[in-house]
């Protein structure tokens, strides 16, 4: 079974029914109800299993003593790498009633942002980012800062929860005075459990989506896929249009891609551009999908969506669906269909009594075709 519900805003408002039926999981910690939240709105049901969490730095010793440090000497080139540090940052400077004070010490340095959320950070600051790396990936915003040249120059590098991709390391190769500043860091998921049975949950295809939105969370959700045995299974659902794997940016998506995972990537880089690419996936068309007699048929976790309704579906009738959809609308043998019914060794009229309540259960007999001695076929139209 699905790991349990997280909190979430009771029956919020529908904007869209657009994800109804959907059931996506979100393997994140920060900002896991917002998000839960925005998806509810369009008629999702969403589970949550945090892969990892953010161990906030905010009082530490460190973070503070080089902070003053920047003040004292205040920096020639200010990296933000995440929005959620680049903020801890400044809420630790307030905390310690330096806030005013550094961002005196800013006032004439050049802000560079690893990404879209990172430059909304500063300018949540009062701040204005110099320059943005289209990619999110510190590789070009070190290159674009090596070309710019930082030799002599005092460079301040907040990093991201697992370290600063080299950056330290390529300005101070390149004669800068660099001052690291770790302002989180990862740690262990919150339920260790939770998060396996959503990786087994996702492989058995109870999901219709799964959402990232860091790195390591994605990286550590995979390990423990493949902990599981079951990251082949993942993959073939991502490759059939069966699992929607979504990542808010390139920086995300990578250790999925680098798995052979299938994965969509927001286009901005935000939660909201997260939200909206599952959205306009469901909602318009994008899904795998079949016209048939009765309308398209999409299927869904627990159901399927046929004619612009959403039918729920016994687990086996959802094993038939998904057999015969699979098919393509070619002949699925009985034997086929026998071998995907839970139990069905029990009767030998198994297979007829599941098509039977399926068909009963779409409201469209027509949709499922009896092929006299060899099975069963979706009706799919040309």
């Amino acid at each position: 079974m699905p790991p349990t519900p997280g909190p979430a805003d009771a029956s919020p408002r529908l904007l869209s029914t657009a994800l109804a039926g959907c059931a996506i999981l979100i393997a994140v910690d920060r900002r896991s109800s917002e998000l839960t939240a925005a998806l509810e709105r369009h008629g999702a049901t969403v589970q949550q299993a945090a892969a990892l969490t953010i161990e906030s730095h905010i009082d530490d010793a460190t973070l503070i003593a080089r902070t003053r440090e920047l003040i004292a000497h205040p920096p020639d080139i200010v990296v933000a790498t995440t929005g959620v540090g680049f903020r801890g940052w400044m809420e630790a400077a307030q905390e310690a009633d330096l806030a005013d004070e550094l961002a005196a010490a800013f006032r004439g340095a050049q802000l560079v942002a690893r990404g879209p959320k990172a430059r909304g950070a500063i300018q949540q600051a009062g701040l204005t980012a110099d320059w943005v790396a289209e990619s999110e990936t510190a590789a070009e915003l070190g290159a674009y800062l090596v070309a710019e040249g930082v030799t002599g120059k005092r460079v301040a590098v907040q990093h991201h929860g697992s370290g600063a991709d080299g950056l330290d390391e390529l300005f101070t190769a390149h004669g800068a005075d660099v001052v690291s500043l770790t302002v989180y860091r990862w740690g262990p998921p919150p339920d260790p459990a939770l998060v396996r049975r959503s990786v087994v949950a996702a492989a058995h295809g109870e999901y219709d989506a799964v959402l990232f939105t860091s790195a390591p969370g994605a990286a550590e959700w995979l390990a423990e896929a493949e902990r599981a045995g079951v990251t082949d299974a993942i993959r073939g659902l991502a490759a059939r249009g069966r699992l929607l794997m979504t990542a808010v940016g390139p920086v995300t998506a990578e250790p999925l891609r680098a798995a052979g995972v299938e994965t969509l990537v927001a286009e901005r880089g935000r939660l909201g551009s997260l939200v909206r690419a599952v959205v306009t996936h469901f909602g318009g068309g994008h899904a795998p999908s079949y016209v048939t007699p009765a309308g398209r048929l999409e299927l869904r976790s627990g159901g399927a969506v046929l004619g612009g309704r959403v039918v729920a579906l016994s687990p086996a009738g959802a094993d038939v669906l998904s057999a015969l959809f699979d098919a393509g609308g070619g002949v699925v043998s009985r034997a086929e269909l026998q071998r995907v019914l839970p139990r069905s060794g029990q009767s030998a009229n198994a297979v007829e009594m599941a098509v039977a309540r399926l068909r009963e259960a779409l409201g469209a007999p027509d949709v499922i075709k009896t092929v006299v001695k060899r099975g069963y076929r979706l009706n799919v139209e040309d």
